[in-house]
């Protein structure tokens, strides 16, 4: 479901090729299903970039509004609706956090830069628990993985093995709306650099997201994005470690190795990863790392600010070089100060970028 060609994943395509060599008979065949169903939603990934404002589901009202299916594990999306906006909780924990998640996200992005859902014009929040797939045999086995469709968001239950259930993390509930956000702004490729800032967007404002709503200081707050999604080994902390890319897990016998660069000096262009789109986020995202620690205080406040007003500004292709431009140029703002344009240039800097 989740492939090269694939619609918005959380987990990238390399960790999933790794666990497809594992000696773990039910970790090598749900990666090996994992990767091998991606082909059917080639062209509706296509059309939702193309056209994402046709996809959009609008709120009766124009407020938020949540549905929340069970997709009872099958791959049928969207389900059979378990929970709307204003009802009480079911007891499901994936369906209850799914609410609730996606019920912080929206209130983020509206109370922070009155931002009425992810199109800015009340669309409705559509998500999907319980997401299986359908393995070589017919059979419907857990989904490792969560994604955005350009329409909805769609939650698998893990294996229990590596991962555990996907609604658990708030970061990944931010992570792929914000996928849709960036969709009706920027609408970034996914591929190459421009894939990998689409990514990059995805992680800060899902990271950013999960400190505003505990109300985390950057000088207290973890960068490791999805830790608790993994069932705890010694080498894992996590997903992606936006402060230091590459070490977020290490000789690990199911993951790997994180492939992250954190500087330009390691940039990936090869053509795995849609060139690169996880793997090469890690550079953007420390350089919103340093910026955030350099600034001190909540990374909402000021760091959040410029790179969202970024990311409106942004276009299909964008390219590492015009972001970090970008954000210099709009930290540059009166509003900001001159302390907030040194910082994100001196964070640039030092992953390998000159403004």
């Amino acid at each position: 479901m989740c492939t090269r060609h694939s619609i918005h994943c959380f987990i990238p395509p390399y960790i999933l090729e790794h666990m497809a060599q594992s000696p773990l008979e039910r970790v090598r065949a749900l990666a090996i299903t994992n990767l091998a169903s991606g082909a059917a939603f080639v062209a509706f990934r296509m059309s939702a970039q193309a056209m994402p404002t046709l996809l959009a589901q609008k709120s009766p009202d124009g407020t938020k509004n949540r549905l929340i299916y069970d997709a009872k594990g099958t791959n049928s999306l969207p389900g059979t609706l378990a929970r709307a906006e204003n009802q009480k909780a079911t007891g499901d924990a994936a369906v209850d956090e799914a609410y609730d998640g996606s019920g912080d996200v929206y209130d983020f992005y509206e109370q922070l830069f009155q931002r009425n859902s992810l199109d800015g014009n009340g669309m409705t929040l559509v998500s999907t628990a319980h997401v299986a797939e359908v393995d070589f045999q017919g059979e419907f086995v857990p989904m490792n993985n969560a994604f955005w469709n350009g329409q909805q968001m769609a939650y698998g239950d893990g294996d229990g093995i590596v991962f555990k259930r996907f609604t658990g993390s708030l970061e990944v509930i931010g992570h792929e709306l914000t996928h849709g956000v960036q969709s009706f702004t920027s609408n970034l490729t996914y591929q190459g650099q421009s894939g990998a800032l689409n990514e990059h967007f995805a992680d800060v404002f899902g990271m950013v997201i999960r400190q505003w709503k505990e109300g985390t200081a950057v000088e207290d707050a973890s960068w490791v994005v999805g830790k608790e999604l993994l069932v705890p080994a010694p080498t894992r902390r996590g997903i992606r470690d936006m402060e230091k890319p590459g070490t977020a897990y290490a000789n690990d016998p199911e993951l790997g190795d994180d492939p992250q660069p954190a500087t330009m000096a390691g940039l990936y262009t090869g053509p795995k990863d849609n060139g690169g789109v996880h793997i090469n986020s890690g550079i953007p995202n420390r350089a919103f790392v340093l910026t955030a620690k350099a600034l001190g205080g909540n990374a909402w406040e000021v760091a959040g600010r410029i790179w969202y007003e970024t990311m409106l500004q942004l276009h299909s292709s964008s390219q590492f070089d015009d972001c970090a431009r970008i954000t210099v140029q709009v930290a540059g703002n009166k509003r900001y100060g001159a302390a907030a344009k040194k910082a994100v240039k001196a964070a640039w800097k030092k992953v390998g970028i000159t403004v």
